[in-house]
């Protein structure tokens, strides 16, 4: 079952951007997606990946059709999230990669 997506921070932007979203210096983000029928819906999480980690997780609030890449002409989805997200504290590895992928969320530990 999805629940989510992965979207990786590249490096060159550095940890201090990946921060940002978690320490609640800002209250949205927003990420982008290919296509405009996307299988994750407001409720359910970008896991964000950083060196090769998956560090913390954002709630969907809002998915935005009808835009388009502009260095390709395709159509993408804007995918808003709400900030700050969940940390981890001990980071979850995951190989990054370019783009989205769904993800179900099975290595996030459960909260308590």
């Amino acid at each position: 079952m999805i629940n989510g997506i992965t979207k990786t921070i590249p490096k060159k932007e550095g940890m201090a951007a990946v921060r940002r979203l978690y320490d609640g210096s800002i209250s949205r983000y927003e990420f982008h997606m290919a296509g405009n029928n996307p299988k994750v819906q407001p409720g359910d999480y970008v896991y964000t990946i950083f060196d090769h980690h998956i560090v913390g997780r954002l709630r969907i609030t809002e998915l935005i059709p009808g835009h388009v890449n502009p260095k390709s002409g395709r159509p993408r989805t804007l995918v808003m999230v709400a900030c700050p997200g969940k940390w981890l504290d001990e980071p979850i590895p995951r190989r990054g990669h370019q783009g989205t992928r769904y993800y179900d969320g099975a290595d996030w530990p459960e909260e308590r």
